[in-house]
């Protein structure tokens, strides 16, 4: 690693009413460690007190002048969103970040803060489920989508409910230092390695409880055996459960079909040994179940969008050691 590249700069933009779950994930993650090329400043518009929501306040060592020192700048949610005016110093402060080539993101409602200031006009972006159609009715240049975890949409990106906050972040340190970090981080929180943005945020479930337990374990074991023949009927037999019982309640709980899990999941092995290993793209492809390198091309290109050999170039330019 060239001991020249210095951290990535994390501010924190903590608004009233800002919910502490929100605020905790956001200043959390990127939490300095020696593991993690991040530096964190929680800000707000002024220094000093910030009230939070349910007698929470918080205090902030940082004013707006953390936005400009940012390459990351997340937004927390905050409470009644639709009851808020953005104040007009906030919304500047974010459109110069954003002008200078910063990253913005917003958890949960943070994302009416963003919409205020302009940024998600004529773009995808998505909130907390119970204010998708309030963010819809007062910002209707933006493209809401109320059945995604988040929406990356390059520069902006918005997240739904405060658990999704997790799957942001560490979609974010995908970004900037690939799989293994991302997955050393999810580790670290003992949260799910990676949950696709496109899943659905809120599904009336039907399904007893003790079965997600279950299905929690057929993907662990699954996860330990990528390297076998997974087929549904595998699956569903360490399960205890018949095919077409598996693959009805696994995409109900999940948003994707069992397969299409498998894959993504040999896709994200696959990642993290091109990042980590000296193995060939061949050798990967065995080891991960894809089989074939012309396999592993094929489907490493349509989710990832570059090819395993132009992936591992990249990261390995950027590669950081975990500590």
């Amino acid at each position: 690693m060239n001991s020249a590249v210095r951290d990535h700069r994390v501010a924190v933009l903590v608004l009233d009413g800002a919910k502490a779950l929100d605020v905790g994930i956001a200043a959390h993650v990127f939490a300095k460690r020696p593991s993690m090329p991040y530096e964190v400043r929680v800000c707000g518009e002024h220094i000093g007190t910030v009230d939070g929501w349910n007698g929470l306040a918080y205090a902030v060592g940082h004013d707006l002048v953390a936005l400009e020192w940012a390459d990351t700048v997340l937004v927390p949610g905050y409470r009644n969103p639709a009851d808020v005016t953005t104040p007009p110093a906030v919304a500047t402060a974010l459109r110069s970040a954003y002008e200078r080539g910063a990253r913005i993101a917003a958890i949960s409602t943070g994302a009416f803060t963003l919409a205020a200031a302009g940024l998600l006009d004529g773009r995808r972006a998505t909130t907390h489920w119970h204010y998708t159609q309030v963010l819809r009715d007062r910002h209707p240049t933006v493209d809401v989508d109320e059945n995604v975890l988040f929406v990356d949409a390059g520069p902006v990106l918005t997240s739904a409910g405060a658990a999704s906050g997790i799957d942001l972040c560490l979609h974010l340190i995908r970004r900037d230092h690939g799989v293994a970090l991302a997955n050393h981080v999810a580790r670290r929180l003992v949260s799910a390695p990676y949950r696709s943005g496109g899943q659905a945020q809120y599904v009336p479930r039907s399904i007893p409880e003790p079965l997600g337990d279950v299905f929690a374990a057929t993907r662990a074991w699954a996860l330990d055996h990528l390297h076998d023949e997974l087929t549904l009927a595998v699956l569903a037999r360490t399960a205890n459960v018949s095919p077409r019982t598996f693959s009805r309640r696994f995409t109900a709980d999940t948003g994707i079909t069992p397969m299409q899990w498998v894959l993504r999941a040999r896709i994200d092995r696959a990642r993290e040994l091109l990042e980590s290993s000296e193995l060939t793209v061949t050798q990967i492809a065995e080891t991960t179940g894809l089989r074939s390198d012309t396999n592993l091309r094929r489907h490493f290109g349509s989710i990832v969008g570059t090819s395993p050999t132009a992936y591992r170039s990249a990261f390995q330019e950027r590669g950081r050691p975990l500590a």
